[in-house]
């Protein structure tokens, strides 16, 4: 079995970390991929403090191995009225079927200060980030306490700002990617546009996973780099570490996995989807986000640049996402998946893991 340094400082015995799906993760999907060898993630960008640390005792209570938690980097928005006045219209049909009425809801976001204090108080083996960058300052309290600081990048420039800020580990996240997309850097600045990246930025952005490991491990020789993105076997794990990436992190791999937080219609749109039935989407939650396609999202298409930003939109969206679950109905759910779904493996967490360190070796021999 390949070992490189990041894998060893993390005491890891596979090159694998299960990505951290927030909202559909949990201690126990955690705890399994850390048990079986891996690096178990709780995704934790919609966790309050608390129930980030009770996360956190949770999967400590289930193993003693090493494990990690993730935040999205976000400022608590202000949107003028107009702005939410319009989603919420533009919104009413489909919480109508539910025979529901959108409502503003009562916090855009969680504070991101104090979940950032409480990531330091958890002092988890990795603390890692997307949506955007920490300062240097940041980064240094982390390490302090012991945890290994892992940004997400989905293009050089992004991947390099993140070393620059003295980041352990950069994940390259590729446009094959499930869920939304971290960028947040445009293209060819050194520094977060005021308000967040553009759609234009987000298009400008999507780079295949291969591409990405590529560059980042050129530019970076210095920095470990973990390839995301379309990775759902161990042909597909050997094959990124063969263009130097250090580790891979999988998402869609693991959502079919007993241990995952999703819902029997999700599950089901899961195990049904083919080879090309996602695509990328801001309509749920006004971040480029890459899903099954379904009837909301194909009603909606054509507000993809109407729909207020993330985390707005997202909460707009919420209760009708979460009536949906509870009706057992797919079509208005926000289906998070990457491009290799149609190759899920519904399997428990340690089973898969197994799985995948068998055609790791098979692969790499």
């Amino acid at each position: 079995m390949p070992s490189f340094p990041l894998t060893t400082r993390l005491g890891l015995a596979l090159p694998i970390i299960q990505g951290p799906m927030t909202g559909s993760d949990t201690p126990a999907l955690a705890a399994a991929v850390s048990q079986a060898g891996g690096l178990g993630m709780l995704g934790c960008g919609m966790r309050s403090p608390a129930a980030m640390a009770e996360a956190a005792a949770e999967v400590r209570r289930r193993t003693d191995r090493p494990f990690g938690m993730n935040l999205f980097v976000q400022a608590t928005p202000t949107p003028d009225e107009a702005t939410v006045l319009a989603a919420l219209q533009r919104l009413a049909p489909f919480y109508a079927e539910f025979g529901l009425v959108p409502e503003r809801p009562a916090q855009w976001c969680e504070d991101f200060g104090a979940q950032f204090e409480a990531l330091v108080a958890a002092r988890p083996a990795v603390a890692s980030f997307t949506f955007g960058i920490l300062s240097a300052t940041q980064v240094a309290r982390l390490q302090a306490v012991g945890s290994t600081v892992i940004g997400t990048a989905t293009t050089v420039a992004e991947a390099r700002a993140w070393a620059a800020v003295g980041a352990d580990a950069v994940c390259a996240s590729g446009m094959e990617s499930g869920g939304h997309r971290g960028t947040f850097l445009s293209p060819g600045h050194e520094a977060p546009p005021a308000g967040g990246p553009s759609v234009d930025d987000f298009e400008a952005s999507m780079l295949g996973t291969l591409t990405l490991v590529r560059q980042c491990v050129a530019a970076l020789p210095s920095t470990p780099i973990i390839a995301a993105g379309g990775i759902m076997d161990g042909r597909g794990i050997a094959g990124a570490l063969a263009l130097g990436a250090q580790a891979v992190q999988m998402g869609t791999a693991f959502l079919t996995c007993p241990e995952s937080g999703i819902g029997p219609a999700y599950r089901q749109a899961l195990t049904q989807a083919g080879p090309t039935d996602t695509r990328t989407t801001r309509i749920f939650s006004g971040r480029p986000a890459r899903g099954i396609v379904n009837t909301m999202m194909d009603a909606l298409r054509a507000d993809e640049r109407s729909v207020p930003p993330y985390p707005v939109q997202n909460a707009l969206t919420g209760a009708l996402r979460r009536a949906a679950a509870q009706a057992g109905r797919a079509d208005h759910l926000s289906l998070w998946a990457g491009q290799g779904v149609a190759q899920v493996r519904p399997m428990p967490a340690a089973e898969l893991v197994a799985v995948l360190a068998q055609e790791l070796q098979a692969a790499s021999a």
